[in-house]
């Protein structure tokens, strides 16, 4: 925190910590504390679950809270979240990503494929964002939810259920998108006739080895696949005062014996609270010169919002909803031999703009025509039998199998279900609880 002290040098924080072990107990901290001295500011908690009723007691109590986290949509509503500042560019400002690339490329339609571990439930959080996004833009979505225990699915039964489906945006671990990825390119689905999406906003070790080589006997056909993969990620703006930055948090934890793997170190998170100390300061020095002080939560809160300052990797800005405008690549594989991958797009959140690059192809983004394959005629096999007859049959024998299959899946070990997403959808606008003093959603119901 060198730059705050010395951009503030008249300046003392007393910092007490606490782990919310993303659950109540970051509330109960708040309150344990609170019987002695209020804070002044809260910075976190990012579960979103923790964060939740934290952020409601702090806006009762008029305490400004800033976070790295609390992406999900449901603390764009600011009635209920009133002191809570987000620095770090929301599941809703991502999904701008793909709004603005639905609009460029005359796409008409999602798959959206989420795994959803009932705990911290990222990806459902994060494909709730493109949900939301995408239902105002009147694109029909399908939406796919996925629960694996071994972190393995029925690939096949999915490519099954994305058939109609123009563009396909996922959210799940490492193996289970490798996984699907294999199966679309076993199935032909990956010639260009569908365009695919991995979102991945945190470093990779998040939801495990993200590449396509595992080096196994499937590697050469993953590698194949994934050159039909793109992968959306927050935009990495590199400049010397962050390269400084890094290297000092990664000496504090060494000092402090925390190891961790290299890509570990510097994440959205560290970044994101360093500069919420920059941002708190300058709105707290405002309302100083204009005679109010650090206990004047709402007002230091509203001087947080809708301003644009410098943060330790390059410009923050706040919108009026005292949310973080994002900024978005796009990456896919470049080079075909090696395998690697590149940004060939960024998206700026601010003005709505993309930024092509040198490596970008357009016809990668363009829909190729299918080769539909007509249904059976058995009109003219019939043996004899009538038309009716033949239909009874063809009947029975497809209840049958759909019994045995019913079974089948029953006794699997995971459960995969999938819920009809259109803009006509029923209730599809309103807020359902997810959970018990909890965050809101209008994605769908736990």
């Amino acid at each position: 925190m060198k730059s705050v002290k010395s951009l503030y040098s008249g300046l003392h924080f007393n910092v007490h910590y606490e782990n919310s072990n993303c659950g109540d107990e970051a509330l109960f901290s708040l309150v344990d504390r609170s019987f002695e001295k209020k804070p002044d500011l809260i910075l976190g908690p990012v579960c979103e679950y923790a964060a939740a009723p934290v952020v409601r007691m702090a806006s009762h109590w008029n305490i400004p809270v800033i976070s790295a986290g609390a992406l999900a949509s449901g603390f764009s509503y600011k009635k209920e979240y009133s002191h809570l500042t987000r620095v770090a560019p929301s599941y809703l400002k991502m999904a701008e990503t793909f709004s603005a690339m639905f609009h460029r490329f005359s796409w008409k339609n999602a798959f959206l494929i989420y795994e959803d571990d009932m705990d911290q439930r990222n990806c459902y959080f994060t494909l709730e964002g493109v949900h939301s996004i995408l239902k105002t833009d009147n694109v029909q979505i399908d939406a796919l939810n996925i629960h694996s225990k071994e972190n393995r699915v029925d690939s096949d039964e999915i490519i099954k259920l994305i058939y109609d489906s123009e563009v396909i945006i996922m959210c799940a671990g490492a193996d289970i998108i490798r996984d699907i990825m294999l199966a679309a390119h076993h199935r032909k689905l990956t010639n260009g006739s569908y365009i695919f999406f991995n979102i991945e906003l945190f470093n990779s070790s998040s939801y495990g080895n993200g590449s396509w080589k595992r080096g196994d006997k499937f590697d050469t056909d993953a590698k194949q696949a994934y050159a039909s993969l793109n992968t959306v990620t927050l935009l990495r703006t590199v400049k010397p005062e962050f390269e400084n930055f890094s290297t000092e948090i990664k000496k504090s934890l060494q000092k402090a014996g925390i190891h961790h793997r290299e890509s570990d170190y510097i994440n959205i998170f560290v970044e994101g609270f360093h500069d919420a100390l920059l941002l708190y300061v300058e709105a707290l020095l405002e309302v100083m010169k204009n005679g109010s002080n650090k206990t004047d939560g709402a007002q230091i809160t509203q001087r947080m919002w809708n301003r644009t300052f410098e943060g330790i990797a390059g410009p923050v800005s706040i919108d009026a909803n005292g949310d973080r405008y994002g900024d978005f690549s796009v990456m896919a594989m470049i080079d075909h031999e090696t395998g690697t991958c590149e940004a060939i797009i960024n998206y700026f959140g601010i003005n709505g703009s993309f930024q092509m690059l040198p490596k970008f192809n357009n016809d990668w983004f363009t829909l190729r025509e299918r080769q539909q394959t007509p249904l059976p005629d058995y009109s003219n096999k019939s043996c004899g039998l009538g038309v009716s007859a033949v239909t009874g049959i063809i009947f029975g024998a497809l209840l049958g199998t759909s019994l045995l299959l019913a079974f089948y899946f029953f006794r699997k070990n995971y459960r995969v279900t999938i819920e009809r997403r259109i803009p006509r959808d029923c209730n599809i606008g309103k807020h359902r609880q997810l959970r018990e003093d909890s965050i809101q959603s209008s994605f769908s119901t736990a």
